[in-house]
């Protein structure tokens, strides 16, 4: 293996819980919610599926339909979808769904698990290139500047500036091109089987993570620099 990509969401890093996520927002507007109507929020907005990072909808309205199919596609059809989820939960002001909405891309919102560092770090020191590849609506690169990981990484792939999305083989194809590695010796790592899967196609080997909350899975990428290390990859 020459190269390793990642995905981003579940698999580097989690975003905070929707309640925090809520929290932060109300903090930052100086928005006052009594805590009973707050946490009624919160739960409303986790089935809303409004925190992109986070439970996918319990359904999409029909008027989001168009917005929620190119929300990978389009940094305005991202904002777009999430916010028309949003406002399926009343809040105290209007303005809190696009306040809500810039909160989630905030370095602060997200946390990079307990094990991040040390993996991307050992790969460069091994001198094994690094790909982040994600299907996503807006630009990460401040939260991997933030969290002190950006110097790891030699390629950011994301969807929205490719107009196409993981499980495409193209996506894949782009970072390994931008890496300049074979696909045959690229490890693809992430924690959705149908999206991550897709780059099996193009011939690289693919390793699955648990997109569980950060505290709750301390050492699930280790096992990435063991599988490099024995150059034996487990079958799709």
């Amino acid at each position: 293996m020459t190269a390793v990509l990642f995905d981003f969401s579940g698999t580097l890093c989690r975003i905070e819980s929707t309640e925090s996520w809520l929290r932060a927002t109300l903090a930052a507007t100086g928005t006052r919610m009594e805590e009973p109507q707050l946490s009624a929020a919160a739960a409303a907005l986790e089935v809303a599926g409004a925190l992109p990072g986070g439970a996918e909808p319990a359904s999409v309205p029909e008027e989001l339909a168009g917005a929620w199919a190119e929300r990978d596609l389009h940094a305005a059809s991202h904002r777009a979808a999430y916010t028309g989820l949003s406002r399926q939960v009343r809040l105290p002001a209007d303005d809190l769904h696009d306040a809500l909405y810039d909160r989630h891309m905030t370095p602060a919102a997200w946390t990079p698990y307990p094990d991040t560092a040390q993996v991307l770090a050992e790969l460069r020191q091994r001198g094994i290139a690094v790909g982040i590849v994600s299907n996503i609506g807006w630009d990460l690169r401040p939260v991997f500047r933030k969290h002190g990981l950006d110097k790891y990484v030699d390629a950011y792939v994301l969807s929205y500036e490719h107009g196409v999305r993981k499980p495409d083989p193209r996506l894949f194809a782009a970072a390994c091109a931008e890496l300049g590695v074979e696909p045959e010796h690229t490890l693809m790592v992430g924690d959705n089987r149908a999206a991550d899967g897709g780059a099996a196609a193009l011939g690289c080997r693919v390793h699955f993570v648990d997109h569980l909350p950060a505290a709750e899975r301390p050492d699930a990428l280790l096992p990435v620099l063991d599988l490099l290390r024995n150059a034996e990859l487990p079958p799709v």
